[in-house]
C-alpha cells in the first residue's frame, strides 16, 4: 500500500503543471503575434558608371520584399579587391587635387539613389575613370532591432557580416 501511495504521489508531482514568473515582454507592436526571425538581406550592384550623362547618379530598384517595416539601409562601396575585398560605408569622402567629393545615397523605400556629391564649384568632369566608372556597391537591409544593438559596428562591413552570420 505504501508503494502504491508513493507511486501515485510521484506521478502526481511529475505530471502536475507548475507556474512561474512570466517571461520578458516581446517587441512592441506585435501584440502576441509571432515576431518571426530577424534576417538581414543584401545584394551587390553590377558595376555602375557615374558620368555627365546620368548627372553623376544612379537609381536602383530594390528586389521584391527587400525592405520590411523599419529596416535600415546601409550601402558600402567596394574600395579594393586585392587581396581581399574591402568595403567602405557610405557616405565616403574622396580627396583629389581639385577638391573633395562624396559617394552618397538616399533610400527611397522602393529604390535607392546613389550619387556623387560635392560643393557646387567642384567639376566632376576632372575625375579619373577610377573614380567614376565601374563602381560596385553592396546594399544591406538590417532590421532596426539589430541596429539598436551596441554589439554591432556598422562602419565595418566584415563586422556586420560576422554579427549576422
Amino acid at each position: 500500500m505504501k508503494r502504491i501511495l508513493f507511486l501515485i504521489t510521484v506521478f502526481t508531482l511529475l505530471f502536475t503543471a507548475c507556474e512561474g514568473d512570466p517571461g520578458p515582454q516581446g517587441p512592441p507592436g506585435l501584440n502576441g503575434q509571432d515576431g518571426g526571425i530577424f534576417v538581414a538581406q543584401s545584394f551587390e550592384t553590377a558595376p555602375l558608371d557615374f558620368t555627365t550623362g546620368n548627372a553623376f547618379e544612379q537609381v536602383i530598384s530594390y528586389p521584391v520584399d527587400f525592405l520590411v517595416g523599419d529596416d535600415m539601409v546601409l550601402v558600402y562601396l567596394l574600395w579594393n579587391e586585392n587581396p581581399d575585398p574591402v568595403w567602405r560605408l557610405l557616405p565616403q569622402t574622396i580627396y583629389t587635387d581639385n577638391g573633395s567629393f562624396q559617394y552618397n545615397y538616399q533610400d527611397e523605400f522602393t529604390q535607392l539613389r546613389l550619387f556623387m556629391d560635392a560643393e557646387s564649384s567642384f567639376d566632376f568632369n576632372t575625375l579619373s575613370d577610377n573614380d567614376t566608372l565601374n563602381q560596385i556597391f553592396r546594399v544591406v537591409a538590417l532590421p532596426s532591432d539589430l541596429i539598436n544593438s551596441n554589439d554591432i559596428d556598422i562602419n565595418n562591413f566584415n563586422d556586420v557580416v560576422q554579427y549576422l552570420q
